[in-house]
C-alpha cells in the first residue's frame, strides 16, 4: 500500500499550483474543470516518487476557521530534500521572496533536520532533509 495523493481545498489556484512548482520542483497536469460542478483542480507531482498532491478549487468552500495546523485535520505536509544544505538554502530562498518561515531550520526531537514555512494558503509545510 502507498499513499496516492493528499488534497488541498485552496483559494487561489494558480497561485498555489505556481508555489509547489517554483520551490518543490513538482509538475502540474493540466487543469481539470467540471462546469457542472464549478470544480477545478491540478494534481502535481515529483519526477522521482509517485504521490500526488491535489489542489483543489470550488468557489462555495468555506476558509478554515483558527489557525492552520492547529486545528483537527491534516496539520502539514512534509517533504524532503536531500540534505540538511537543502533545507536552509530552500528556507532561505522561501524567507528572500518574502513567505512566512513559521519554523527555522533545527534537528527535531525525534531527529529530523527541518524547517516550517507557510505556503500560499497558509499550510504548514516541513522542509525535511
Amino acid at each position: 500500500m502507498k499513499i496516492e495523493h493528499i488534497a488541498f481545498w485552496v483559494e487561489d489556484l494558480e497561485k498555489a499550483k505556481n508555489f509547489y512548482e517554483t520551490y518543490f520542483d513538482m509538475i502540474a497536469s493540466d487543469r481539470y474543470h467540471n462546469p457542472t460542478k464549478n470544480f477545478t483542480s491540478y494534481f502535481l507531482s515529483f519526477k522521482e516518487e509517485g504521490t500526488r498532491i491535489e489542489l483543489m478549487h470550488r468557489p462555495d468552500i468555506a476558509i478554515t476557521s483558527g489557525q492552520r495546523g492547529l486545528v483537527t485535520g491534516i496539520t502539514h505536509l512534509a517533504i524532503s530534500v536531500g540534505s540538511k544544505e537543502q533545507v536552509d538554502q530552500l528556507t532561505e530562498r522561501l524567507r528572500t521572496d518574502s513567505f512566512t518561515i513559521a519554523g527555522e531550520p533545527r534537528t527535531t526531537g525525534d531527529g529530523y533536520y527541518e524547517s516550517v514555512v507557510l505556503d500560499t494558503e497558509g499550510n504548514l509545510v516541513e522542509i525535511t532533509e
